[in-house]
């Protein structure tokens, strides 16, 4: 019946037990698995025929993973056929570019009247002098005294 009993360290019997390092110790911790220390290496003492502890949690996650994965693959096959029909639509749109025409612009009017360029004037020296004050008075004048 010894022979049938292998040793490991505790990192070879968490990858023999599909479990983490520090699951392996903390089952030698509660005494659930047998261990002797050489030096100062551990070794856990497992069954030939050892399975996986919680084999029963892991057939449970492995298929809840495959159902994850099968609605995922149902996702991406309804977001492919949604972007199929979005690069149709694109492309009837862009083939139908040359078919618009363009919309006629019409030369800007030229001023009538002496009135006009004089307002003009008028209020590009008002802007000049009101960005003169601003540079003048603090920051803080120009936004509450308006």
């Amino acid at each position: 019946m010894e022979d049938e009993a292998k040793h490991y360290t505790v990192s070879e019997a968490a990858r023999v037990l599909g479990i983490t390092e520090a699951a392996v110790r903390a089952r030698i911790n509660r005494s659930k698995l047998e261990s002797e220390k050489v030096g100062n290496t551990v070794y856990v003492r497992l069954d030939s025929d050892a399975t996986p502890v919680n084999a029963g949690d892991q057939t449970a996650l492995v298929e809840a993973l495959r159902d994850q994965v099968s609605m995922l693959k149902q996702q991406l096959n309804t977001e492919q056929a949604a972007s199929g029909e979005l690069r149709r639509i694109i492309a009837a749109l862009t083939s139908r570019i040359p078919e618009l025409e363009a919309p006629r612009q019409e030369p800007p009017e030229a001023p009538t009247e002496g009135t006009e360029q004089s307002v003009r004037v008028q209020s590009q020296a008002a802007v000049g002098r009101q960005a003169q004050e601003g540079a003048e008075r603090p920051w803080w004048r120009r936004i509450f005294s308006s």
